[in-house]
C-alpha cells in the first residue's frame, strides 16, 4: 500500500492582524504623547546644581500660580488628573510622574497633588526644578 503525502501547502502569513495591532498602538501613542509634554508657562524654583530636571519620558503634571492643575496643556481638576494618570499607569506600570510647580504656586496645592498621587498608588513621583545659575 502506497502512502500519500497529504501536507497542506497553504502556509501564508496574514498581515491583517499585525496591521490592526500597529494601528491601535499608533492611536494610543498619538493620544498619550501630548499629555507627556508640558506646554504651560511656569517659573520653576531654582534648587542648586544637582536639581531634579525631570525625565522627558515622565508624565508631566503642572501646578500654576493660581493653583490650577494641568495634565500636559489641558487644565482639569485634581481628581481627574489622578484618574487619567492611573489609566495611563494601566498601560505602563513603571510610569514616572514629575510635578512642575510654579515657584509662585501655593505649597499646599503642590502637596495636595503629590498626596493624591501617592494615595492612588504612584511610587515614582518627583518635583521638577531648574538649575541655579
Amino acid at each position: 500500500m502506497a502512502r500519500r503525502n497529504t501536507r497542506n501547502s497553504d502556509a501564508t502569513l496574514s498581515l491583517t492582524p499585525m496591521i490592526d495591532v500597529m494601528t491601535v498602538l499608533l492611536a494610543v501613542f498619538m493620544v498619550s504623547m501630548p499629555m507627556l509634554t508640558s506646554g504651560i508657562d511656569l517659573d520653576l524654583p531654582k534648587a542648586g546644581n544637582s536639581s531634579m530636571t525631570g525625565d522627558d519620558r515622565a508624565l508631566q503634571i503642572s501646578v500654576d500660580k493660581a493653583g490650577r492643575y494641568f495634565l500636559g496643556e489641558n487644565q482639569m481638576p485634581r481628581d481627574q488628573v489622578v484618574a487619567k494618570a492611573a489609566a495611563m499607569r494601566a498601560e505602563n506600570p513603571k510610569l514616572t510622574i514629575m510635578i512642575n510647580g510654579d515657584k509662585g504656586a501655593a505649597y499646599g496645592a503642590v502637596m495636595q497633588m503629590m498626596g493624591a498621587l501617592k494615595d492612588a498608588g504612584f511610587q515614582q513621583v518627583g518635583l521638577r526644578t531648574q538649575f541655579e545659575n
